[in-house]
């Protein structure tokens, strides 16, 4: 395996910030960017996401139902004198 001198600057780099062997440094980095890519491989694609959110967004009739009902009186409290 070959490394362009910038990319073995900042190999070595690290490995004295963090105090560990360059084999540590490039471990460390290996499992952040396989974590980050499984993490991604997880989350929804946007048209996925848009149609669960049509669909409720994982709420029953019922629950959306008490939830309008709290934000219609939590407005109705909110109302200016001279709206009264």
């Amino acid at each position: 395996m070959s490394l362009d001198g910038f990319t073995l600057r900042m190999l070595d780099a690290l490995a004295k910030r963090w105090q560990v062997p360059k084999a540590e440094v490039m471990r460390r980095a290996i499992k952040r960017l396989k974590e980050e890519e499984d993490l991604k491989d997880q989350c929804p694609k946007p048209l996925e996401a848009l149609d669960w959110l049509q669909n409720g967004g994982g709420l029953t009739v019922q629950e959306a139902d008490a939830f309008k009902e709290d934000l219609r009186a939590e407005r109705e409290a909110k109302r200016y004198w001279w709206e009264a």
